[in-house]
């Protein structure tokens, strides 16, 4: 019994020798424009789905649904998120193109299928080891649910938010 646990303890501490071995000497990609080692995306995405599952708000949105509050929310999403996310032409810029992972040009790829409190927990906290950041520390709750209301209906918006919608400056890449 004692040369089986001395083995699974050499085994152990073999693997992570190796697994820092891997990090220290550079064989893990770390530019942005490189593919990811399958752990790395596994790692991410597991992580992400459990976070947003146990963590994102439940229930009705704290911000009535009007005119006034999409209006902001197109407002606030020009300001903040078209310079990754794109306009109404879903035309990515160029820091869009150069990120990874690539943000989703959210005008052909919209997240309107999304609950809000899914949509809430990723502006509000950002998604690690990508180019989302959280952004609890520059707007107000009421500024994030604004932007939800905005995401979650921006294939139905009114005519009058829709035009403020279409009015967002495009970042089209330069060719």
């Amino acid at each position: 019994m004692g040369k089986f646990l001395a083995g699974v303890v050499a085994t152990f501490v073999v693997l992570i020798v190796g697994a820092y071995a891997f990090i220290a000497f550079g064989c893990m990609p770390a530019n942005a424009d490189g593919k990811p080692p399958i752990i790395e995306r596994w790692m991410a995405h597991t992580s992400l789905r459990a976070s947003i599952q146990r963590e994102a708000p439940q229930g009705a949105v704290p911000v009535a649904l009007t005119d006034a509050n999409l209006t902001a929310g197109v407002k606030l999403y020009a300001a903040n998120c078209a310079v990754c996310h794109g306009a109404s032409d879903g035309e990515a810029s160029n820091i869009a193109m150069g990120l990874y992972q690539h943000a989703p040009q959210l005008a052909k790829h919209d997240v309107t299928d999304d609950p809000e409190g899914v949509i809430y927990w990723k502006v509000k906290h950002g998604i690690r080891l990508t180019g989302m950041p959280a952004f609890s520390p520059t707007l107000s709750e009421e500024q994030i649910w604004q932007t939800v209301l905005f995401l979650k209906h921006m294939d139905s918006l009114p005519p009058a938010v829709d035009k403020v919608w279409k009015a967002v400056p495009s970042a089209k890449t330069v060719s």
